[in-house]
């Protein structure tokens, strides 16, 4: 069936044609005698998550292989070039077929899935072979099929692991009520990734071109929902600059977004030759510079929290400025966390985004004050990572 769906989408495609070649890749990458550590992660955002863990584990166990399966494409696609891992591979569909062979190739010493994503064929198939299994920044919920009568089944999954490192006491109180006890309260791994993009060289000059000595605001993978509400305060504005990365940079995407705007705009694509300093609004169309533009900004908005899903609050919230965001973000702790602390504020529509953004460009003592609450927050939650890789003892 996927298949056919893959004629016409391309996404499922990459999905399908990626998992053609994995155990061949999987051959010619790894012997017999390798020793390996297995990282799953389903996406871009679980990878990121494994970073820290990763780094930590290449430098403590230097002659093992790191092996990072990805699920989606959206994640394998956009790091599977990364020198992080030995071999990065798409996890191949979970049959009871594909886990044995998966996993008599890669032989690890230790699995560890990062957030979440539990399958029952892989997982059986490691607890058989006695690998020693952790899952990493792990989240429940009480609304996940677990914690229902009907979940019998998948409660078997979980019972499967060795270990689970969580983000919050909520999740070891729901792990607690299906008699799952091996729990240790670890916090979530990607305080410590973006804790050190501050040490990182974030310096882009043509930011600084633009930028001058205005107030900045960044709005970091928006959507059409997004730009709705920010795009007729964005027109009105006075004295102040704008960077605009869009979670969708395809031309014609780009082309509708810069026809919308009626301040002097130009795309980063054009920027060569151009004084930036004459314009009020910089288009970022590439990927891979959001992050090092964040620590320009003054204020941030972050896209996705209007229908499709909120974005990385932590990354802008390590610079210690403000950040702003849509009313969905009930999935995500620390934007629950951070709303309750009043760094990150969270809007309902292009008034209240108005309101919101007017105070914080108006009122710099607000405005500083409100971005020290994130960059406490973060310094705070780090160190899940120390806490994880004390439990790890490979030989």
């Amino acid at each position: 069936m996927l298949k056919g769906i893959a004629l016409f989408n391309p996404k499922i495609k990459l999905f399908v044609d990626g998992r053609k070649t994995v155990f061949e890749i999987l051959e010619n990458s790894i012997s017999n005698t390798d020793k390996t550590i297995w990282i799953h992660c389903a996406s871009l955002g679980e990878f990121e998550q494994g970073v820290p863990i990763i780094k930590e584990l290449k430098k403590q166990y230097r002659t093992h292989k790191i092996v990072v399966s990805f699920f989606s494409p959206s994640g394998y696609e956009v790091r599977k070039n990364s020198s992080l891992a030995d071999v990065i591979c798409y996890l191949p569909l979970d049959t009871k077929a594909n886990a044995k062979c998966f996993l008599n190739i890669v032989h690890p010493d230790i699995a560890i899935f990062v957030k979440y994503e539990f399958w029952p064929n892989y997982l059986n198939e490691l607890k058989k072979r006695k690998v020693k299994t952790i899952l990493v920044s792990g989240i429940f919920r009480e609304k996940q099929l677990f914690f229902k009568p009907i979940g019998k089944g998948l409660r078997k999954s979980l019972h499967t692991f060795d270990h689970f490192f969580v983000q919050n006491n909520n999740s070891k109180t729901l792990l607690n009520s299906i008699n799952i006890t091996n729990v240790t309260v670890s916090g979530d791994t990607r305080f410590d990734r973006v804790s050190e993009i501050l040490s990182s060289n974030n310096q882009l000059d043509f930011i600084e071109q633009f930028k001058q000595d205005k107030t900045t605001i960044v709005y970091g993978s928006s959507w059409n929902d997004d730009e709705s509400i920010y795009l007729n305060s964005l027109n009105n504005s006075e004295n102040t600059k704008h960077i605009i990365a869009p979670h969708d940079i395809k031309s014609h995407k780009i082309s509708k977004l810069k026809s919308a705007i009626t301040k002097s705009v130009i795309l980063y694509s054009e920027i060569e030759g151009e004084n930036l300093a004459d314009y009020d609004v910089l288009i970022i169309d590439t990927i891979g510079l959001l992050t090092k533009i964040y620590s320009y900004a003054d204020i941030a908005y972050v896209g996705g929290a209007f229908r499709t899903g909120l974005h990385n609050t932590l990354e802008p919230a390590v610079f210690g400025i403000p950040v702003v965001i849509g009313p969905e973000h009930q999935k995500f702790q620390e934007a629950i966390d951070l709303v309750l602390k009043k760094g990150v504020l969270s809007i309902s529509d292009k008034k209240s985004y108005h309101n919101t953004i007017s105070k914080l460009i108006n009122s710099s003592s607000y405005r500083i004050t409100t971005g020290k609450i994130n960059s406490q927050y973060i310094k705070t939650n780090s160190g899940a990572t120390t806490i994880i890789l004390q439990h790890i003892n490979l030989s």
